[in-house]
């Protein structure tokens, strides 16, 4: 005969296993959606251009730290720059570092620097000329404004100097010699700048150059 006692203890066991297997299953959440930052973005510099004076442009100057510039080789490529948006065309050396455009425009081998500035103006006279460029600042004129046709057209010449900043290590100052000529054509007026640092001969390259300027 059973154990009344010992059917009672078995009961409960049962209904706790029963109860186990009908708890509902748990699942993990699903993983958050994560966006990407947005790409950064950079906005390209302006070439920088030579400064200017109110009355026009400033004189050309040398950097003390810039490696030496020798003369422009007999062999030397030219090749033509043509500007259209202020009209005009003028050849150049071969490799040269070309900055600013429309009316404004540098060459540059180290200190050798030839720059073009076209403006709306006047055509000048000698007097004019003498008092423009006297009164730049750190500019000394070394002869006084000639008429020297450039290309068949007239054109006025006048030669002054700078001095750079000391060198912060040598203390040296480069002496640059510059060749401005004023050119114009109806109503529109090119200043030309052909800067050399004293000691080096680039006056073939530079005759070449300035020939080569014409009003298109």
């Amino acid at each position: 005969m059973r154990n009344p006692a010992l059917a009672l203890l078995v009961l409960p066991v049962l209904a706790v296993g029963c109860g186990s297997s009908h708890k509902a299953a748990t699942t993990a959440p699903p993983p958050r959606a994560t966006t990407a930052p947005p790409a950064a973005t950079t906005t390209a510099q302006p070439a920088t251009t030579a400064p200017t004076t109110t009355s026009g442009p400033g004189a050309l100057q040398a950097e003390a730290t810039s490696a030496a510039a020798g003369d422009i080789p007999d062999n030397q490529v030219f090749l033509v720059f043509r500007n259209a948006a202020a009209g005009y065309s003028i050849k150049y050396p071969e490799g040269w570092a070309r900055q600013g455009s429309a009316r404004s425009v540098v060459f540059r081998d180290k200190n050798n620097i030839v720059r073009i500035v076209v403006t709306a103006g006047a055509r000048p006279t000698a007097s004019s000329i003498r008092a423009e460029v006297g009164a730049l600042p750190g500019a000394s004129v070394a002869g006084s404004p000639a008429a020297t046709p450039v290309g068949g057209a007239p054109a006025v010449k006048v030669v002054y100097t700078t001095r750079s900043a000391p060198n912060p290590v040598t203390g040296k100052r480069v002496k640059l010699v510059v060749d401005r000529y004023y050119l114009w054509k109806a109503g529109t007026r090119a200043v030309v700048d052909l800067g050399t640092p004293e000691g080096v001969d680039n006056v073939d390259a530079y005759r070449l150059m300035i020939e080569s300027f014409r009003w298109r």
